[in-house]
């Protein structure tokens, strides 16, 4: 059955997002603050003036931007998705944000008779091309259900984790460990490199034993060749970690190896490297240890 779907943001993440959904048989309603995509308007995307006009052509908005202020613009802003809206329609809302502040803005739509999930995803530019992110949930068991068919066009591991803001929280700790383990595996790739072994050989090693990970298998092969055009960029994961640190200081709980993530990936972005991938992460560990992974070196 076709379902009239809104999408609101089409980044990098968002534009294929919308994609796979059109593929999907689905009547394709889209606003964005930049130019619409050539596959997104190839979809056969009707584009709309605003949020508000998204909201009342579609039955199921997705909304996927950057932060939490943006997402509250769009849903409650001038234009914004709430004008729009009317019982029974289904605002989905697949960034990264505060989760938080998502519990309130669930609150605030379904006080005007519509439903809410928070599903953010896992999964980078490639999982949103391959229809494999991994989409974590919070919401009503009976509204996940009956959304769960139009995420299986975009992800394979979908779980509805809890109420609404549960899916963020899950996406607080999903970037947690992600970017822990780019700085270790930046940190042993930078001293295997230094102390004169073949990077390459060494990731090659390593994938055979119990450090083997998703990250050493594709951040690590992009430390190596200098791969660092954005699947995800910096940025975007200093936000996420400034969300794990800003909940955790509001439930008086520390994160020491987290918040010495976020210093590197401060560092990093000092450096100008924000809008680069996640993975070059490393090069704020090469300028602490004056050695470029893969380069020459003398161990002496």
């Amino acid at each position: 059955m076709s379902i009239k779907i809104g999408f609101i943001g089409l980044g990098i993440m968002g534009a294929p997002m919308a994609v796979r959904l059109a593929q999907g048989g689905h009547a394709l309603f889209v606003h964005t603050r930049s130019q619409v995509r050539e596959e997104v308007s190839a979809a056969g995307a009707t584009v709309c003036a605003s949020a508000t006009e998204v909201a009342q052509r579609a039955d199921v908005i997705f909304t996927m931007v950057p932060d939490t202020p943006d997402v509250e613009r769009v849903l409650f802003g001038e234009g914004g998705v709430a004008a729009g809206l009317s019982a029974g329609k289904t605002v989905v809302d697949m960034s990264s944000i505060s989760p938080m502040a998502t519990k309130d803005f669930a609150r605030r739509i379904e006080a005007l008779g519509a439903e809410w999930l928070d599903a953010p995803v896992s999964g980078g530019e490639v999982g949103a091309k391959a229809g494999t992110l991994s989409i974590m949930v919070g919401g009503k068991e009976a509204t996940f259900a009956r959304i769960r068919p139009l995420f299986e066009l975009m992800g394979k591991n979908i779980t509805l984790v809890g109420g609404a803001g549960a899916g963020q929280t899950t996406k607080v700790a999903n970037q947690i460990i992600v970017a822990l383990n780019i700085a270790a595996v930046g940190e042993a790739l930078v001293f295997a490199s230094k102390a004169g072994a073949d990077p390459a050989k060494v990731r090659e090693a390593l994938m055979g034993g119990f450090a083997s990970s998703r990250i050493l298998e594709v951040h690590g092969e992009r430390m190596i060749k200098r791969t660092f055009n954005p699947g995800f960029r910096i940025a975007l994961h200093q936000k996420d970690l400034n969300l794990a640190l800003q909940s955790a200081k509001a439930m008086s709980l520390a994160l020491p190896n987290t918040a010495g993530t976020a210093q590197l990936m401060q560092a990093a972005a000092a450096q100008g490297w924000d809008q680069l991938d996640h993975s070059a992460l490393v090069r704020a560990l090469e300028v602490m240890g004056n050695h470029e992974v893969g380069s020459t070196t003398d161990a002496g």
